[in-house]
């Protein structure tokens, strides 16, 4: 985690966009989503730790390779490992029966997140549900014996005011110290790809979040990529974020696996985005700033 620049062997540094790099950016977290939605997603994980630009991994405590992913985790003391709320479009960890109103007949959780959320936000018996499955979660997690590095959800789903206050809440207990708001700097994609748009309802949510993270003082990276090319982080992409970081921590995840898998989103270019983490160009890049875990930045 040497955060200083090292000269070329001709003793000039190492091209401008470097120079940009490691004069402007104080940090760099890299983290992977859906740790442990399946066998394909957590080797994944453990090759771009062990050898690409991999800092930290946001686990599924109730998928069906949370398991395995845990003893990964146990042996990378350097990954960073926090909590991924899975509560849309999974599978809970509380019995369905204790949670009716936030699964579907299949018992797991429903697919209509906007209707979910209105629930969500009006209906006190939807909330009580909601209450104890992220406090399961969040038990469940500390059942692993894992240090909670960081806490997001599955979706960006703690957009949601409800569920980021039952968040910020219950996650205190469990050690909740740092935590992601989803701030996606426009200009800096439009840099790299000048017609990326979007993304205006996510920044404007993700800054009251953070705005409330600070009242709670809860750390967060400032700047947050991985939004507006979801599914699709390779390797000309994560070069082109790394060659043109903002000043602050930033915060690059991704969703890598070594192929699509049972439950996977459809579209989604899982391997390229586990290429881009291995790339020797990312290793370069990466290698010019401090890198670290959320705990790192948060001093914790």
């Amino acid at each position: 985690m040497d955060g200083r620049v090292k000269p070329g062997h001709d003793g000039s540094w190492m091209g401008s966009n470097l120079t940009r790099v490691t004069t402007r950016a104080s940090g760099l977290i890299v983290t992977a989503d859906d740790f442990g939605a399946a066998l394909e997603v957590n080797e994944a994980v453990d090759r771009a730790h062990r050898d690409g630009i991999l800092s930290c991994a946001s686990l599924m405590v109730g998928s069906s390779a949370a398991g395995d992913a845990v003893a990964r985790a146990k042996t990378m003391p350097k990954l960073g490992v926090g909590l991924h709320l899975v509560l849309v479009e999974g599978k809970p960890v509380l019995p369905p029966s204790q949670i009716p109103n936030l699964v579907g007949p299949d018992g797991n959780f429903r697919t209509d997140m906007v209707k979910a959320a209105i629930a969500m936000t009006f209906l006190p018996w939807v909330q009580r549900q909601l209450a104890a499955e992220i406090e399961a979660q969040f038990e469940a997690f500390a059942a692993t014996g894992l240090k909670l590095d960081h806490v997001n959800a599955h979706k960006h789903f703690h957009l949601h005011p409800t569920i980021a206050k039952l968040m910020l809440m219950i996650g205190k207990r469990y050690g909740l110290k740092a935590a992601r708001a989803p701030i996606e700097p426009p200009e800096l994609l439009r840099r790299i790809e000048p017609n990326t748009s979007g993304g205006d309802l996510e920044r404007f949510m993700g800054t009251r979040l953070r705005e409330r993270f600070t009242v709670n003082s809860i750390w967060s990276p400032d700047a947050v990529f991985g939004l507006a090319w979801s599914g699709a982080m390779d390797a000309r992409r994560v070069a082109g974020l790394l060659e043109n970081l903002p000043e602050g921590v930033s915060e690059i995840y991704l969703h890598p696996a070594l192929c699509a898998y049972k439950g996977s989103a459809p579209g989604y270019r899982y391997s390229d985005e586990l290429t881009a983490l291995l790339a020797p160009e990312a290793i370069g890049l990466a290698g010019q700033v401090r890198r670290g875990t959320f705990a790192d930045f948060a001093g914790g």
